[in-house]
């Protein structure tokens, strides 16, 4: 009973392996196509990358390594590179030494930076300029600053370019100041050590120096009571106000609420970076500046407004739909494969509805090529009993039986499915009337 099951089991509807050889060749087609686009058609992002950030102990370098540790969840390595500043960091992006960077708004205009071929990510959150004084020089206005040791920090910083924007509406120039070019921490040394006057930030309360300098004694931070007034003559700035006991709400630092004028810190990139990548520090941008801060509401920022670069299609999109929708079930690179590949989708199909129709056809053709291959003995048998005669006749003609026998025997453990059991059957009845034709051959002679 066993025996007889083990062998209804060996007769199915269709044979897979037969299938999957018919299917084969489609197969190998379209995991070739596949492979193609994979490389060619919108190449993967890249696992590597350069963020430029800005000095030592500022906010840039602080988010930098913020951004770095988010995208390095999802196996992308972000090499952080110093600089100045805004200005040094627009700099590299034209020379290619870096993919993206942080850029204050008001270092360029719409035209310049799509002659440049520049994109923006979006703002970040906004950059108060911070006029740090010692308590002597007691000013009141920006045009009580003439004949002060005030730093502007190097060129590169993008600061002395804002700042002399500043004094342009107060009707001053450059000249009128004494101005000097340190960086951030040796100017700040030379404050408290009265070697200068004052210093100007451009930056998020974050950097460690505007913490220190919001808590020193004998040096007080400027209030720009006009701070809306610049907002209308240099629009790329907005008006924000630094909150009384904000810094140390029991020591009440400060004493009292500032007004600042503030430009904001965008996210620039060149226009050939990945669109993926895009999604992918968009999102971070999400994770670092969406909460609350002493300048910002829940989920203001990032935001495509205050930038005059640009923003990304993709970064645009973002803001609108949010994440797109694959990356919200699966991982960073899975679902950017998914994505991809879809542009080769369409042409798959229209290339798998001929290659379906010959599949049916080649199967047929090589389930009954098993029964059809043993034809072409059989033929040859009966071409032989043609020829038999002589005295050799009786010889040949059992030699015409084993071969016949032999066939039958091939034929019997030949496994091909049921739908195609009536081939079998025809070529084992057709075996046996060339054996009936080989029998009555030797009576045949004999009557002749």
């Amino acid at each position: 009973m066993r025996r007889v099951m083990s062998n209804v089991r060996k007769f199915t509807r269709i044979s897979l392996r037969d299938l999957l050889v018919a299917i084969g060749p489609t197969l190998v087609l379209v995991a070739c196509a596949v492979a193609v686009a994979y490389v060619v058609v919108d190449p993967a992002p890249p696992r590597k990358l350069v963020l430029a950030t800005g000095q030592e102990n500022s906010a840039y370098e602080q988010f930098g390594k913020q951004y770095q540790a988010e995208l390095a969840k999802n196996g992308i390595a972000v090499r952080l590179e110093s600089s100045l500043g805004s200005q040094d960091n627009l700099q590299r992006l034209l020379e290619g030494k870096a993919d993206i960077a942080f850029v204050q708004s008001g270092m360029t205009n719409e035209a310049q930076a799509e002659r440049r071929d520049l994109v923006s990510l979006g703002s970040l959150f906004t950059e108060p300029v911070w006029l740090f004084l010692r308590d002597e020089t007691k000013v009141k206005s920006l045009t009580q600053l003439k004949g002060l040791r005030i730093n502007l920090g190097p060129e590169g910083t993008g600061v002395p370019r804002l700042f002399r924007q500043i004094l342009g509406v107060n009707g001053l120039v450059p000249g009128d100041l004494q101005i000097t070019a340190l960086e951030n921490t040796p100017a700040t040394m030379a404050l408290l050590d009265g070697r200068i006057d004052g210093l100007v930030f451009a930056s998020a309360p974050e950097a460690p120096l505007i913490q220190m300098l919001l808590q020193t004694p004998g040096v007080h931070l400027f209030d720009f009571t006009q701070a809306e007034a610049y907002t209308r003559r240099l629009p790329f700035l907005s008006h924000v106000v630094l909150p009384r006991g904000i810094v140390d709400l029991g020591r009440d630092i400060p004493a009292q609420d500032y007004h600042l004028i503030a430009p904001t810190a965008t996210m620039v990139a060149r226009e050939g970076f990945h669109p993926a990548l895009i999604d992918q520090f968009v999102q971070a941008a999400t994770e670092i500046h969406g909460g609350a801060g002493w300048f910002q509401q829940p989920g203001q920022f990032p935001s495509p407004r205050y930038t005059e670069i640009p923003v990304a299609r993709e970064a645009a999109r973002y803001y609108r739909q949010g994440a797109p929708l694959l990356q919200r079930y699966m991982s960073f690179w899975l679902a950017n494969f998914f994505d991809r590949m879809w542009v080769v989708v369409v042409p798959l199909l229209a290339l798998l509805i001929p290659l379906s129709r010959v599949v049916p056809p080649l199967y047929v053709w090589r389930i009954r090529s098993r029964v059809y291959r043993w034809y072409g003995q059989l033929r040859a048998v009966e071409q032989s009993l043609e020829e038999v005669q002589g005295e050799r006749r009786d010889e040949q003609l059992a030699d015409l039986l084993r071969r016949l026998d032999e066939i039958e025997r091939n034929v019997n453990q030949t496994s091909v499915p049921l739908a195609f059991a009536d081939a079998l059957y025809e070529l084992r009845s057709h075996i046996h009337f060339v054996r009936e034709r080989v029998r009555r051959m030797p009576d045949t002679a004999a009557s002749a």
